[in-house]
């Protein structure tokens, strides 16, 4: 077995997997913990508040000041210190995890970095510590993989393996757009909008309810859409409903009369005017038109 480090070249010459020693979350107010370190490697992700962390490299101390969204991975060995402040609080999620020889199917680390060079630049750092922002991206993720150890356990199950093999992707891809400078302020807030956008369409949604989402002015944002996309908001989100209807009029048999209720459009009219816009035929005709692919249960139960 090799030690607990993250950051060291040798997972990439074997075939190593995670092994899992502590997960929890907790809830520190007015606290001061003594320096200590571990052999392990430790993600402390803050999910509300704020709070600084000392760590002593190479007998210098140096303060990191972690708030809501942002986290920092540990590597084994490194002395460290959490302090809340007094009067102050903090929630954050703990996950501690060295590594073992695979055994099973689960892919190695050394699989995952052959095909992502950016998780294979992340293990070959030298850095003691590694701070990042998360752009709503790892928490997701690293909750999943906390709940499912809870419920299943440490003892080589696969799906833990396989969430954090995307937890780290997901970590190494973001250290990499930092570390690039591809993703500008105005880019973040773009792509976070788009997102929304695809995971709400079936929904009623308005300019407001994205600069919500996204912590921007109204006025604000749509200038920054467009100027990035050459759409509106409005017209981005009418594309990927109108897309979504084409799909769902071609690959199933949902009734031609519901489709706008699916993709978010109150109207049924109004539905029929975007699409024909949207298509130049009507929904009718493009699935009239279409070698549809939908299932025909009556036709499998015939074939039986």
């Amino acid at each position: 077995m090799v030690n607990g480090s993250l950051f060291q070249q040798v997972l990439l010459n074997g075939d190593y997997a995670p092994r899992f020693y502590a997960y929890y979350y907790k809830q520190w107010q007015d606290y001061q913990m003594p320096f200590h370190q571990h052999n392990s490697t430790e993600i402390m992700y803050m999910i509300s508040g704020e709070c600084h962390i000392d760590v002593n490299e190479r007998g210098r101390e140096k303060r990191i000041i972690l708030r809501k969204g942002e986290f920092v991975i540990l590597d084994a060995d490194v002395s460290h210190r959490l302090i809340v402040d007094k009067d102050s609080s903090c929630r954050m999620l703990n996950v501690e995890f060295g590594f073992a020889e695979v055994r099973g199917p689960s892919p190695s680390l050394r699989q995952i970095a052959e095909e992502e060079a950016e998780v294979s630049s992340l293990l070959g750092l030298t850095s003691p510590y590694l701070v990042l922002s998360d752009h709503e991206e790892v928490y997701p993720v690293l909750r999943s993989l906390v709940l499912e150890l809870d419920q299943k356990g440490t003892d080589g199950k696969m799906l833990p393996q396989l969430l954090f093999i995307q937890l780290l992707v997901t970590i190494a891809r973001l250290l990499q757009e930092r570390e690039s400078g591809d993703v500008l302020l105005s880019e973040l807030y773009i792509k976070r909008s788009v997102d929304f956008l695809h995971q709400n369409y079936d929904r009623p949604i308005q300019v407001k309810d994205v600069a919500a989402e996204v912590n921007l002015h109204p006025g604000y944002l749509h200038r920054v859409f467009r100027r990035g996309t050459g759409r509106t908001i409005t017209d981005y989100l009418t594309a990927i409903r109108m897309e979504k209807a084409k799909m769902l009029l071609e690959q199933t048999d949902i009734p031609i009369h519901e489709i706008s209720d699916y993709v978010g459009v109150g109207s049924r009219q109004y539905f029929h005017m975007l699409f024909k816009k949207h298509t130049a035929c009507t929904p009718v005709e493009y699935r009239l038109s279409r070698d549809r692919k939908a299932w025909n249960y009556g036709q499998i139960e015939d074939d039986k």
